[in-house]
């Protein structure tokens, strides 16, 4: 067995004959367990924020969305539409149209966007499923479903037939405007669902048919604003945006999940990113008590050094010693506090003890990755700490 490793083990593992140095471990020991315990149990917590953060735009958002490299439009052939439902990756693609335009409904009115789907949108997302009253829309109609926060802004009810809910969409052209008839594009609405998923998108969308949308936006029966694309679970998502650049030549620029909501995920990494760098601060700043208990352990077993030195020990076999004894202090705390940290993440998944409300519970995710990063943290902090405190002995203090 390695000389200073055995002599670090029999260092950690019984009592000094001075209490302050065995409180004083005690204490690092305790605040490595701490440390560790916290450090993970945050980062559980952060990334199940993030998790339940991401559900809201992942119930929306498609797998992969194609949108045109200039200008506002996709013009889709026959013979590319055909070229879609033969790969085999793409479970379903739906044709949409989007623009901001005016909504006026009984003395009040709202700019956000309108959207029209076709009959697949509902398959390339859960949005159907999060009606918080009514029914989806049916094709070829002037149904609509809006969402919750524009029907508050509005006041606007379902199947209101005595107030008209209306669409104003600017024409195209550069004539000269001579009436309000002639700058807009109108159309009357009715109202059958109203859908609610999260605060932002619940005031972002008013739903309709796609042919409606492609009539009030003068678009020819080929052009789409984006197609948007579920693939399938076992397909592999670079393979299917290949093919899809194939089939539309290149022009086209096609996003997944993240880069659709790129801000947002930045966002929310950088929290993490500041938590962790947080906690790890603290683990800092509790290792300092490692580096005074060791600081503490040289000097009440420089007896000891010295005995070993005049027998032939090296100076640096005498530093390994508290090098391994600083580190193995860190390996064990840093498991206990693991340990610890998984037990209350689990505990939480399964019995949901800390509410948020009395219905939702405050969301944690249990994630080997955060077993790693934690680990490796606390291990690495450890070893540096245990580096600078054996780094006090030399010639001089055993001559």
């Amino acid at each position: 067995m390695n000389f200073s490793l055995y002599i670090a083990k029999r260092y950690l593992f019984s009592k000094s004959n001075n209490n302050a140095i065995n409180i004083i471990t005690g204490i690092a020991s305790l605040g490595i367990i701490v440390g560790t315990l916290a450090l993970f149990v945050v980062m559980s917590v952060f990334s199940g924020l993030k998790v339940f953060s991401l559900s809201f735009s992942n119930d929306f958002d498609p797998d992969l969305k194609v949108f045109p490299t200039k200008g506002k439009t996709i013009n889709i052939s026959n013979s590319q539409e055909n070229q879609l439902k033969k790969v085999k990756d793409i479970a379903v693609y739906s044709k949409i149209t989007e623009e901001r335009v005016l909504f006026y409904f009984n003395g009040k009115e709202i700019v956000t966007y309108l959207k029209g789907v076709d009959a697949n949108f509902t398959k390339t997302n859960v949005v159907s499923k999060n009606l918080f009253n009514g029914e989806w829309l049916s094709p070829k109609t002037p149904e609509v479903v809006v969402g919750y926060g524009i029907s508050e802004k509005l006041s606007l009810g379902l199947f209101d037939f005595n107030n008209p809910f209306e669409v104003y969409v600017p024409r195209k052209g550069k004539a000269i405007i001579e009436s309000e008839a002639e700058a807009f594009n109108r159309s009357k609405l009715v109202p059958i669902g109203i859908y609610a998923i999260s605060e932002d998108l619940d005031s972002k969308y008013v739903f309709c048919d796609l042919e409606l949308a492609q009539k009030l936006l003068e678009y020819k029966p080929n052009e789409v604003s984006a197609i948007e694309i579920k693939i399938d679970s076992l397909a592999d998502e670079n393979t299917v945006i290949e093919k899809l650049n194939t089939i539309f030549k290149n022009k086209v620029i096609i996003k997944n999940r993240s880069e659709q909501n790129s801000t947002l995920y930045k966002m929310l990494n950088t929290e993490n990113i500041a938590v962790y760098l947080i906690f790890t601060l603290v683990i800092i700043i509790a290792l300092f008590n490692l580096v005074g208990a060791l600081i503490m352990m040289i000097l009440d077993k420089k007896g000891n050094l010295k005995t070993l030195f005049n027998l032939g020990a090296e100076i640096k076999e005498l530093k390994k010693i508290f090098l391994f004894q600083g580190s193995l202090l860190s390996v064990f705390g840093g498991i206990i506090g693991l340990v610890l940290g998984i037990i209350i993440v689990l505990i939480q998944q399964k019995f949901k003890v800390v509410m948020i409300t009395s219905t939702l519970a405050y969301p944690v995710v249990f994630s080997i990755q955060n077993v790693l990063i934690v680990f490796s943290t606390i291990v690495l902090l450890g070893v540096l700490s245990s580096w600078i405190a054996s780094s006090r002995i030399n010639a001089k203090m055993l001559d």
